[in-house]
């Protein structure tokens, strides 16, 4: 998530769109102790800061890539509040407002879009109602399969995504009235916790860095 967004802010000319999944936002973070702090979602740089990182990044001065955002409402790795940074980072190139254009339910989860002045939904958030760290995955629709880090939560971001960029046939979104989201059934739920108990992200990321001599 984070080299997605890296890669978009640094080279905007080269991408239609991209998708940012668990992220942070661009160069929040100058050291490898500021990015731990940075995951767990404190000293976020100021919206203006984060802004002006954004449009220092490169020349370019527009059109600018469409951004969809994915974050875990449970993520204990990477603090949902860098989703919203990330929102924040984006919207002032887009020239879009801070409040969402529109709310929705996708697939039992929230989905908020910003629209620019053409019309278009330049930036999307789905905030994935309970689940960890990870890429949300949808395994009876055909895509994907459960792994660490790739989870059974119902919605698939991977034919979200596409279907936001042309790729694959568009079928008409049915949003769900409030109050009908049905939660994970119970094995889903104890699947994706057991995923988040096995796996310790930031002391794999840790040891990597000490190996490589880049952390004490």
């Amino acid at each position: 998530g984070a080299m997605a967004n890296a890669a978009l802010c640094a080279y905007p000319e080269i991408f239609t769109g991209g998708a940012i999944i668990a992220g942070l936002p661009f160069a929040a973070a100058t050291t490898v102790p500021e990015a731990f702090d940075r995951m767990r979602g404190h000293g976020i740089p100021d919206v203006e800061s984060l802004r002006s990182r954004l449009s220092g990044a490169s020349p370019h001065a527009g059109p600018w890539p469409t951004i969809s955002v994915w974050h875990g409402t449970n993520d204990r790795t990477v603090a949902e509040a860098n989703a919203k940074a990330i929102i924040a980072q984006w919207s002032g190139v887009h020239g879009v407002p801070s409040n969402p254009s529109s709310v929705e339910t996708v697939d039992g989860h929230k989905r908020l879009a910003w629209r620019d002045r053409s019309g278009r939904d330049a930036i999307e958030l789905y905030l994935i109602e309970g689940m960890g760290h990870g890429t949300p995955l949808k395994v009876a629709s055909g895509y994907g399969h459960t792994a660490p880090y790739m989870l059974d939560v119902g919605i698939s971001s991977t034919l979200h995504i596409a279907r936001s960029w042309g790729l694959t046939p568009l079928s008409r979104r049915q949003p769900e009235k409030a109050g009908s989201v049905k939660p994970a059934p119970p094995h889903q739920a104890a699947h994706r916790s057991q995923w988040d108990r096995r796996a310790d992200i930031q002391a794999v990321i840790e040891r990597a860095l000490r190996s490589a001599g880049l952390m004490r």
